[in-house]
């Protein structure tokens, strides 16, 4: 689920899309909301896994290549352009070679076949990993993340990554303490999450917050606290995982 739209991927392989869809991003080749679940064009089968973003979507396909549509104004299409798409449009190098995907407000990340990890489209706070807050309209590296990473999830504006040893590193926005290094200081580059340099099984982001699995059953969060979405009977923000 996005902002306003939501998806699903059927056993057939197909993407269905309904809600708002003022940007294309329910990828009907409209800009018409849908109110039950409408076909993604060109996606009737052949698609492994689904992510929504604020207002855009992205399909992994089972030939391992990525595709998105929807909102185009920060590159979170990857396409090369800062174009509104309403039917879905190539990753620019993602072809083939991807794992898994993951979906931030206005930016995505792809974990390459490899093990590496790539982002594209907002940067303002560093949530694509590449030391700069420069807008990326295709796919660029996460730095020191070249291989060794064994999933990805992306919040608001921050982006993590649970290694293949079990710990998590971080980057991006971090003004509640997302990222998790006892600090509020936004990290252009993975950074690694306090006391989570192993014993990790998932990790998941949030709006503001992010949540990990521990090897032991356990869960461990961090961030903003608002509404107790960190589940440690307080409301209070933590820098570092509870």
């Amino acid at each position: 689920a996005g902002a306003s739209h939501s998806c699903a991927l059927t056993t057939a392989g197909g993407v269905k899309c309904w809600g708002s869809n003022l940007y294309g991003q329910l990828g009907d080749d409209s800009v018409t909301d849908r109110l039950i679940p409408t076909d993604v064009s060109g996606l009737a089968s052949g698609v492994a896994d689904i992510k929504a973003g604020y207002q855009f979507s992205c399909a992994l396909t089972a030939g391992g290549g990525v595709k998105c549509w929807g909102y185009n104004g920060f590159g979170q299409l990857g396409d090369d352009s800062g174009t509104t798409r309403i039917a879905p449009v190539d990753v620019t190098g993602l072809a083939s070679g991807v794992a898994a995907i993951a979906t931030g407000s206005n930016h995505a990340c792809a974990l390459t076949t490899g093990g590496g990890v790539k982002c594209w489209g907002d940067n303002s706070f560093g949530q694509l990993g590449d030391n700069s807050t420069t807008q990326h309209f295709t796919p660029v590296d996460v730095s020191g993340l070249a291989s060794g990473v064994a999933a990805i999830t992306a919040g608001y504006a921050h982006s993590c990554a649970l290694t293949t040893t079990g710990g998590v590193k971080c980057w991006g926005y971090n003004n509640n303490g997302q990222i998790g290094d006892n600090t509020t200081t936004n990290r252009l580059t993975p950074v690694d999450v306090m006391g989570l340099t192993s014993g990790v099984d998932a990790v998941s982001a949030g709006l503001y917050f992010t949540c990990a699995l521990t090897t032991g059953g356990g869960v461990k969060c961090w961030g903003s606290n608002t509404s107790g979405q960190l589940g440690d009977n307080t409301t209070d923000y933590r820098f570092s995982p509870v």
